[in-house]
């Protein structure tokens, strides 16, 4: 554990006035106790430790947390330990740095695009969903966390499960046809008339989950009742 040693010594020497504590997982299990309790306690002003911090510890007077290498974390652990500041009144602050020199590979992004997305109460579900998504869910029958999830995706990956599933029972599958049309149009619901994020993907689900005229209408209607009018766009979709 140099490295965590090491890295306490230069924050002394940055901060000659702090009191700085030191935690790990390889520290005996008296020593550790400890330390935390005295970090509790407000005996020292900055504790430097290693992921072990993640496990449920509540520290309510720490409003800051400083993450390393922020790009080799998965995304549950960085909402985890993210989750040990903030816990009472106090405004909290979560910084996650990655070296500048560092090439962030697209799972990378999306994770730490995720964090700083998802910050509200009840974020979690959404965290636990997008990292199912990017981890992918694994084997049906097996514990490894890759295979064809990874390019077809979740939604298509157990559509296409439920079909084989389907055939083995020897139902009739139809198969499903789509196609996709370039008409140069504008096709998005503006923020302007469905500000809030989520209200938007479910309303884009919803238009998405209309098979006919009658759903399509429906689908017009709950909006219009929400909203009001519907804009050109919408109605392009």
């Amino acid at each position: 554990m140099d490295s965590i040693w090491t890295r306490a010594h230069t924050l002394q020497e940055m901060v000659p006035g702090a009191r700085i504590g030191v935690g790990h997982g390889q520290m005996g299990e008296a020593e550790l106790e400890k330390t935390m309790l005295r970090f509790m306690r407000h005996e020292f002003d900055i504790l430097v430790c290693t992921t072990i911090i993640e496990n449920g510890l509540d520290i309510p007077l720490a409003n800051t947390m400083i993450i390393e290498n922020a790009e080799r974390y998965g995304l549950s652990e960085l909402y985890q330990l993210r989750g040990r500041v903030g816990r009472s009144n106090r405004r909290a602050y979560a910084y996650l740095l990655v070296q500048p020199d560092t090439e962030l590979t697209e799972i990378a992004r999306k994770r730490l695009a995720a964090l700083k997305e998802f910050s509200d109460l009840g974020a979690g579900f959404k965290i636990a969903a997008l990292d199912l998504e990017l981890r992918g869910a694994g084997n049906l029958l097996g514990g490894e966390q890759h295979g064809q999830i990874n390019s077809v995706g979740f939604d298509t990956y157990v559509r296409l499960l439920d079909e084989t599933v389907r055939e083995l029972k020897g139902e009739e599958v139809v198969p499903e046809i789509r196609s996709a049309l370039n008409l140069s149009l504008d096709i998005r619901i503006p923020p302007e008339y469905i500000a809030d994020e989520n209200q938007r993907l479910r309303a884009y689900r919803q238009i998405a989950n209309a098979t006919d005229d009658a759903g399509r209408d429906r689908a017009e209607k709950e909006l219009e009742d929400r909203y009001g009018p519907v804009p050109e766009a919408v109605h392009n979709l």
